[in-house]
């Protein structure tokens, strides 16, 4: 049973990847029902790692290749599985009759693909004029303004790099470093998401679809438009952050006994309790560290009595003596997620049921919470064409 608020959406997904299928992931969340369209053999990274415990079991039937990696368990949740062969005329047909009754079709194939399949947006408005068509692509479509790079492939690590995120990110003096989340896809995806709800509302309004696109390069500008804002008003090129805030502090990350916490107290208030806690209270008039201006000009000074203070104790011992006073947090591993009580009672790790033979595993839970209709309980992502019995009997088609 569908429980979400967009339980009445039907979403047509022919995405591969993470930016796509992560977008999709988030409407399937939402209750949607999102058909996964995949090619004859599977979502490209349905064997990425990690792998289950089965797949390589002496006895495991999966010596073609991984059928089922956390990868694409994870962001394809919620969702059904219907293998088209879109070069087939057969198998563009039994698109075409989906997207009759569909509500939104979302792809993120490079500009022109679906076009030359005959799956283009054109195509499928004449067969649903209320057809929504969402599309993700590195530079985007030509439809929404045609970009010098729109033929050029793109991945995450490109769009970060592309749109800033690369720039500012890091230790301090790098000239170009990653994020560890996949942001360059994430958030694209994210925004896609975002779009393909607001052009479902207004062609239930107004009858009629649209064409939409993200483009990864713009997300991620969108994303640092800090570096537009300063650019434009100083002609200041921000540079590698590191930890802290270029125009506030304290606001960094510091050294505990074991690991690192961040605390944030650039305001009079928080800076006077933080004073207190550390048994500075001297600091709080102290003409270099009265205001925020003045601890940015003195950052060594601050980092240096915060971290006499902080490593001599533990990070959980410094957020048990800040916690609910000043704003802090723990630096944690993926395994102190897995033990900290807020993640638990938000239900933000939830377990999932891989097929076969293995147990219970668990992928990041829906962020999004309702109290009238909650989330899509986390149903595991489907086995290649696992539900196309099911689909084609719903959408009165012959099987196949």
């Amino acid at each position: 049973m569908l429980t979400g608020p967009l339980k009445d959406l039907v979403i047509i997904d022919c995405t591969q990847a993470l930016a796509g299928p992560f977008a999709t992931a988030l409407l399937a969340d939402l209750g949607a029902d999102v058909i996964k369209i995949e090619p004859p053999h599977g979502d490209m990274t349905r064997g990425t790692p990690p792998h289950p415990p089965d797949y390589a079991s002496p006895s495991s039937d999966r010596d073609a290749g991984c059928d089922f990696g956390g990868y694409f368990a994870s962001i394809n949740r919620n969702k059904r599985s219907l293998v088209l062969d879109l070069k087939n005329s057969e198998d563009r047909d039994v698109l075409l009759t989906l997207v009759e009754s569909a509500d939104a079709i979302v792809e993120n194939s490079r500009a022109g693909v679906m076009d030359r399949l005959g799956c283009g947006y054109e195509v499928l408005a004449d067969r649903n004029p209320r057809i929504v068509y969402g599309a993700l692509r590195g530079f985007g479509d030509p439809r929404t303004g045609e970009s010098p790079y729109v033929d050029w492939p793109a991945f995450d690590i490109v769009a970060q790099c592309m749109g800033g995120l690369a720039y500012i990110n890091g230790p301090e003096s790098a000239t170009g470093f990653g994020a560890g989340a996949s942001v360059g896809d994430i958030y694209p995806g994210t925004l896609l998401a975002l779009g393909v709800v607001a052009a479902v509302h207004e062609a239930r309004l107004s009858g009629r679809g649209q064409f939409l696109d993200v483009a990864m390069y713009d997300a991620i500008t969108f994303l640092c438009e800090t570096l537009i804002v300063n650019y434009s008003y100083e002609k200041r090129v921000l540079q590698a952050r590191g930890s802290g805030h270029p125009n506030l502090c304290p606001f960094d990350i510091y050294k505990t006994a074991d690991g690192s916490v961040a605390i944030a107290a650039p305001g009079a208030r928080h800076w006077a309790q933080l004073c207190e806690v550390l048994g500075r209270g001297d600091l709080v008039d102290d003409e270099r560290t009265h205001n925020v201006r003045a601890r940015v000009e003195n950052r060594e000074l601050v980092t240096e009595v915060i971290e006499s203070w902080t490593l001599q104790r533990s990070k959980a011992a410094v957020v048990q003596a800040l916690g609910g006073r000043v704003p802090c947090g723990p630096v944690n591993t993926a395994e102190d997620l897995f033990r900290d009580p807020h993640l638990a009672v938000r239900e933000m790790i939830r377990d999932v049921q891989l097929p076969g033979d293995n147990p219970t595993v668990q992928i990041a839970g829906s962020p999004i919470k309702f109290t009238r209709t909650p989330t899509q309980e986390v149903s595991p992502a489907p086995t290649l064409d696992q539900h196309r019995q099911e689909i084609l009997q719903q959408f009165k088609l012959k099987f196949s």
